[in-house]
């Protein structure tokens, strides 16, 4: 008989802390079915070495749906949301035409420039700040551009031609220092082309869409200082802060074998103003290299990042969709870098200047985890780092032992005022009104901790993160929770994002407590900690209220229905991401339906994360054909050619939640089973993952060939309990690395539960079966045209 694993085992596998416990309980490892054996079928012989059962691809794999993915541009583009953008999660430069003029837009700006201003509040006081943009300026009228992002060496290159002559254009913003450079090559009547910098004028970017609070006013103008040495002039534009410090921006032109490199570097310094000497380092460290030298390295990181995954599919547009957010999340993040604002490091004119944190971060973050690049994860960095502000950002009589993030805050977690409401969005107190009392933007950020946490195992983020921030946003709430007439556990009024009307039992917050007491629970376990608040987190969980529902399912709040449209989905976070109502019944499962077509009903207010999110809950469901169907909603009507994403501004987490909306079809690891395929429309009859991270610290490489899984192969980094979805039709044989039979168990709805040491692997096929082992990319079901400006 199979035995229940003990609670330790759950802990340290992962089908507890969080999304597995429902309703209370532990969800088990399934049971065996009945006969079902741990000595598996007889085996085939075992593969004489080690190449035979070890999935394995070439540089051509990476370099082919690469090479398909490169957006070009035929045509000149006009806007943020065509062009090319380069970037390294501080440095940004997105590049278009100059608006009424004969020159090409290279924009600079940089994640770290901010002003220091937190009276005038996060969003004016505290915005980052705009630098500026160089013009590229030729000789002659521009009559076409041929450009081509490489995405796998980030680099820009193609021509522009005029009516005087052509300039060949190559340019990157170098991956490991702040600094863009741009070769141009002229032939013709362009070798007098020119550079001209404008710095913008350093005010928040919200000022031209809002009124600015009484007394706010813009920085003084920059300086333009001019910098001799040995190798000529070094020119520098000094942004000087009224609340004291700089930004600088740094540049120098090389001419080397007929070609012209402008080197650009960006620094911010405050209070001190250290960033002018800084920023003149870099430009006369990176103009000692020719271009071909420089870039080098820039290359050979961006293959190696590339290389730690691979996904390829049958729709070729949306394959190139993917790799294109691989290539914008990784322009844009950094494990040390500020966590992302809401236009990433290519900030434009927006009302939004500053990071969002009551869905954009979340979203923004969440495909690092599957694509295996933890390595830029700067959510749990931050949390941590800055983790005595979140304290700060507590109303004051809770600060003791409480913590909270705003819907807004500058890089450093700090949301300023006091200033009106709209202009800072700080953290409300229930029951309270105005203001808008969001309370469970923290909770929800430190699911992307824990979300880093199970994907890895690393128990210092547990320990040193996720579990000490937990517990005090956790206390914030035990502030205001009181029991009712029924027995329960009730909230006051909160908010529930954006919807606009507060209610009591606000589901957004009733899901976020019960899974953060949950997970406090479990984790305290796993660490070995006696917390004494223990016992009123257990009573949480037993006496907390259900949460609100009516006859379309899921409500804002207990008196509050979900009546209009509305493009966030936070009142079914329980649903999705938190993965706690899953459909586990017929009752659940009609639950979920209701409230999904109920949510997605209202035209009028739906955005593209609004179509992203429903994809996730239609994988989810297993339905592949809907989620498609869902990402197919948002391709056609929200993303632009260049896959960047506009509301009344520019922002960035819808295209990379759609990356996580692929993952979920194609893999999903919550409550502890790794689920193989698990909502693949029937038209992707091909499809190949391989080295896709899951919880549990497992890297998952599979292939599906003629509509069916031929082969799924998992590998622990952690030795963590390892339970397998495989969906391998039929009786299986499972083998290690040497192609010797494993030791499983299986249940009847075809999962397998296989003891894997850290370090060791298992190959599932179906019994009898070897197939070729190699990572290829797959044929398209049809042509695509490519992203960009292609014609």
């Amino acid at each position: 008989m199979a035995t229940t694993p003990s609670r330790r085992d759950v802990l340290a596998g992962g089908t507890a802390i969080g999304g597995a416990f429902v309703a209370g309980g532990v969800a088990a490892v399934p049971a065996r079915a009945a006969g079902a054996s741990r000595t598996p079928s007889p085996p085939a012989p075992a593969a004489p070495a080690l190449a035979a059962v070890e999935p394995h691809a070439a540089e051509d794999s990476w370099r082919g749906v690469l090479d398909d993915a490169d957006p070009l541009w035929r045509r000149m583009p006009a806007t943020w949301f065509e062009g090319p953008f380069l970037g390294n999660g501080f440095l940004g430069s997105g590049i278009y035409a100059e608006p009424g003029e004969n020159a090409v837009r290279f924009n600079v700006q940089h994640s770290e420039v901010q002003d220091h201003r937190p009276e005038f509040g996060s969003l004016f006081g505290l915005a980052r700040l705009p630098i500026g943009h160089f013009t590229l300026e030729p000789v002659g009228t521009i009559t076409g551009v041929d450009w081509r992002l490489r995405l796998r060496d980030a680099e820009l290159t193609g021509t522009l031609t005029t009516d005087k002559g052509t300039l060949r254009l190559r340019a990157f913003v170098h991956t490991a220092t702040s600094v863009l450079a741009v070769e141009i090559t002229p032939s013709g009547g362009e070798r007098d082309f020119r550079w001209v910098f404008h710095p913008a004028e350093s005010i928040s970017p919200r000022a031209a869409h809002k009124p600015a609070p009484e007394g706010y006013a813009a920085n003084p103008p920059a300086v333009i200082e001019q910098h001799g040495d040995g190798l000529g002039q070094l020119t520098a534009a000094v942004q000087p802060l009224l609340a004291g410090g700089q930004h600088v921006t740094a540049w120098r032109e090389r001419e080397r074998n007929g070609g012209r490199t402008l080197y650009v570097s960006v620094a911010h310094s405050h209070p001190r103003t250290t960033a002018r000497d800084r920023a003149l380092r870099t430009v006369r460290a990176a103009a000692l290299a020719p271009y071909d030298l420089l870039v080098l390295p820039h290359r050979v990181r961006w293959q190696r990042f590339y290389r730690k995954s691979f996904l390829s599919l049958p729709d070729a547009r949306l394959q190139s969709f993917y790799w294109i957010q691989l290539y914008k999340v990784a322009s844009a993040a950094r494990g040390d870098a500020p966590v992302m604002a809401t236009c990433g490091p290519w900030l434009e004119s927006t009302p939004w200047p500053a990071t969002w944190w009551n869905l954009n971060v979340q979203l923004e973050y969440w495909l690092i985890h599957g694509s295996n690049h933890l390595e830029l994860d700067a959510v749990t960095r931050a949390l941590g780092e800055f983790r005595d502000q979140l304290t700060a950002e507590v109303p004051t009589p809770y600060r003791t032992d409480s913590a909270a993030v705003p819907r807004t805050t500058d890089a450093r977690l700090v949301n300023g005022g006091p200033t009106p409401p709209d202009q800072g969005f700080g953290v409300g107190v229930p029951g309270q009104d105005p203001p808008t009392p969001e309370v469970g933007n923290l909770t929800w950020a430190l699911h992307n901790v824990w979300l880093s946490y199970r994907h890895t195992m690393d128990e210092s983020i547990l320990r040193d993160v996720l579990f000490p921030l937990l517990r005090k946003a956790v206390n914030y709430y035990l502030h205001f929770l009181d029991p009712g007439p029924d027995g329960k556990l009730h909230l006051p009024a909160t908010s529930s994002p954006e919807y606009g009307v507060n209610s009591p039992d606000c589901n957004y917050d009733l899901m976020l407590l019960r899974w953060g007491c949950r997970t406090l629970l479990e984790s305290a376990e796993l660490l070995g900690v006696k917390d004494p608040l223990a016992p009123r987190w257990r009573e949480v969980v037993a006496k907390l209220v259900a949460y609100p529902t009516d006859d379309n399912g899921f409500m804002i709040g207990a008196r509050v229905p979900f009546a209009k449209s509305h493009r966030h989905y936070s009142h079914l976070l329980a649903v999705y991401p938190l993965y706690e109502v899953t459909g586990r019944t017929p009752e659940e499962r009609a639950l979920i339906e209701t409230s999904l077509a109920h949510w997605i009903s209202f035209e009028g207010a739906l955005q593209g994360y609004t179509f992203t999110g429903a994809a996730s809950m239609s994988a989810l469901l297993g339905k592949g054909e809907d989620a498609l169907g869902h990402l197919g909603e948002l391709m056609s009507r929200f993303i632009q050619p260049n896959t960047m994403y506009k509301e009344s501004g520019p922002v960035i987490e819808t295209p990379l939640s759609a990356a996580q909306s692929l993952h979920d079809m194609v893999c999903q690891s919550w409550g502890g089973v790794v689920r193989v395929f698990p909502a693949v429309p029937a038209e992707w009859r091909e499809l190949v993952v391989h080295d896709f991270r899951t919880q549990g610290a497992f890297l998952l490489s599979a292939v599906r060939e003629e509509g069916r899984t031929r082969w799924v192969r998992i590998a622990s980094e952690a030795g963590a309990p390892c339970v397998v979805r495989h969906g391998i039709e039929g009786p299986v044989d499972v083998r290690d690395r040497r192609g010797r039979p494993l030791a499983y168990e299986e249940s009847a709805d075809g999962t397998v539960r296989i003891d894997l040491r850290e370090g060791d692997a298992a190959l599932i096929t179906a019994a009898g079966d070897r197939p070729d082992l190699r990572i290829r990319p797959v044929e398209p079901n049809a042509p695509a045209a490519r992203w960009g400006l292609p014609s």
